[in-house]
């Protein structure tokens, strides 16, 4: 069994259109870094110059914001879903 990974509209393009993906279980940052080699245009919306999450990304696993658990650290079972939701601002 895998993990279910939830790409927002601006990642999508990088993964050929695909709303859900499948990663190996393994902690959320061995997740990201997956993505990353697997869809190498996903590397600047995800991680910054340090290869850290961007601050402004939320991380969420099966609805838990992985800011309040182990952050980058936080295991991801098999069968989980990981849901990246990148922070959106602007107005009027």
């Amino acid at each position: 069994m895998a993990v279910s990974v939830r790409l927002p509209t601006v990642l999508r393009p990088h993964a050929a259109g695909k709303t859900v993906v499948e990663a190996d279980a393994g902690s959320v940052g061995d997740i990201i870094a997956g993505l990353v080699a697997r869809f190498p245009g996903m590397s600047g919306h995800l991680l910054n110059e340090s290869g850290e999450l961007q601050r402004f990304v939320n991380i969420y696993v099966d609805d838990d914001d992985i800011r309040y658990l182990d952050k980058a650290a936080t295991a991801v079972a098999d069968g989980a879903e990981l849901t990246i939701l990148p922070a959106v601002a602007g107005g009027a």
